[in-house]
């Protein structure tokens, strides 16, 4: 059975979950964080291994998570955890954050951005961001950052095929073509 058949009820119950208690971003980053952890070689290898009980993967995971989200798990994300171990559907979680972040992008109160940094933003750097794309979309905004050191420095800030791209990396590219029309 393909992945995206199997994600699509687990990503439909945490988007109804997030929806009631509006936690679409906790619920994110806990995905993502169990993406990580899908995506890991040694980790794929320790969930197939059969002699290990269920219930050890479980609390390995946990406690995994809690180091990578630096938090103490929900009983909601506990649950989901357990479902997911006890299933052996923990290899669908990549599917289930893909399809659960399509539907904060298509509900009507939320919209996801991809922020690319050049260095780690602070607390009060990314609130400001949401801010700011909060009341041009009029919409709640969750964020998720990757860094890339090649952008010296500024921000790109991606949601679906739309860019806005304030690098300095990007300056310096405009005027490099403004330069070169020049002469």
């Amino acid at each position: 059975m393909e992945l995206t058949t199997i994600a699509k009820p687990y990503a439909n119950a945490i988007f109804a979950i997030a929806k009631l208690n509006k936690s679409y971003s906790d619920w994110q980053r806990f995905l993502q964080a169990g993406k990580q952890l899908v995506n890991n070689t040694t980790i794929q290898a320790f969930i197939a291994t059969p002699n290990i009980s269920k219930r050890s993967k479980i609390e390995a995971i946990v406690k995994l998570l809690k180091l990578i989200l630096n938090k103490v798990l929900t009983s909601q994300e506990r649950a989901f955890l357990n479902l997911l171990l006890n299933n052996g559907r923990f290899a669908a979680l990549p599917s289930i954050l893909s399809l659960f972040e399509s539907m904060i992008n298509l509900s009507s109160d939320t919209k996801v951005f991809h922020i690319i940094s050049a260095y780690p933003l602070s607390t009060e750097q990314k609130e400001r961001i949401i801010a700011d794309l909060s009341a041009k979309y009029q919409k709640i905004v969750s964020v998720d950052t990757k860094i890339d050191k090649n952008l010296v420095g500024g921000v790109i800030i991606k949601e679906g095929d739309r860019v806005i791209d304030l690098s300095i990396q990007a300056r310096i590219d405009e005027l490099g073509l403004r330069l070169s029309a020049i002469h």
